[in-house]
């Protein structure tokens, strides 16, 4: 009767320690998935933002067309971007098309500053505000995004998280980062 009683106790504490592993691991797990749908909805939230932006050039272009008759150049390159934008389907085209769209912003916000006419006009101004707007916007989203794909990627190297992480085939997530054409400095000519 003894050695059944220190039988049930230690199969009643080595099952106490299997339930609290299954239910410590599962915690990690559902942590790991909330961290992964942060990161999805941060992205989500950065891919609104650049459809209203999107939505916003052709009014751009065609209120410059007017004005900047010899700079079919530069407003072809905002109207590519913006193709390319729509074209996109994974996180990494549609970043890559964002840069695209931004260093062509640049360079029309740029080439504008030779258009005394165009600067005047308001719906030009009311649209660069916009889009400007839209600008910033991206920026501080672009840093939450950063800031939660860092937060992932810190909790899938942690241990234990790792093993469950590695079973899941979960990776680490690519943070936003400039181009080389973002970092470059933008042109202006007052000639």
């Amino acid at each position: 009767m003894g050695i059944a009683i220190v039988l049930i106790a230690i199969f009643g504490v080595m099952a106490i320690v299997v339930v609290g592993l299954i239910v410590y691991l599962v915690g990690i797990n559902n942590q790991l998935v909330a961290l992964k749908n942060t990161i999805d909805k941060s992205f989500a939230d950065i891919d609104v933002i650049l459809k209203q932006r999107h939505d916003e050039l052709p009014k751009l272009v065609d209120t410059c067309k007017g004005y900047m008759q010899y700079e079919q150049k530069t407003l072809q390159a905002v109207t590519d971007a913006r193709t390319s934008y729509m074209r996109a389907t994974t996180p990494e085209e549609k970043t890559q098309a964002d840069g695209m769209v931004t260093s062509a912003l640049k360079t029309l916000f740029a080439v504008a500053e030779n258009y005394p006419d165009l600067k005047a006009d308001a719906n030009f101004m009311q649209l660069q505000g916009r889009i400007t707007d839209l600008e910033e916007k991206i920026a501080a989203q672009r840093s939450r995004f950063n800031a939660d794909a860092t937060n992932y990627n810190i909790r899938i190297g942690q241990i234990p998280a790792s093993f469950v992480a590695g079973f899941k085939g979960m990776t680490p997530h690519a943070l936003f980062q400039a181009s080389e054409a973002d970092r470059e400095d933008v042109k202006i000519s007052f000639t």
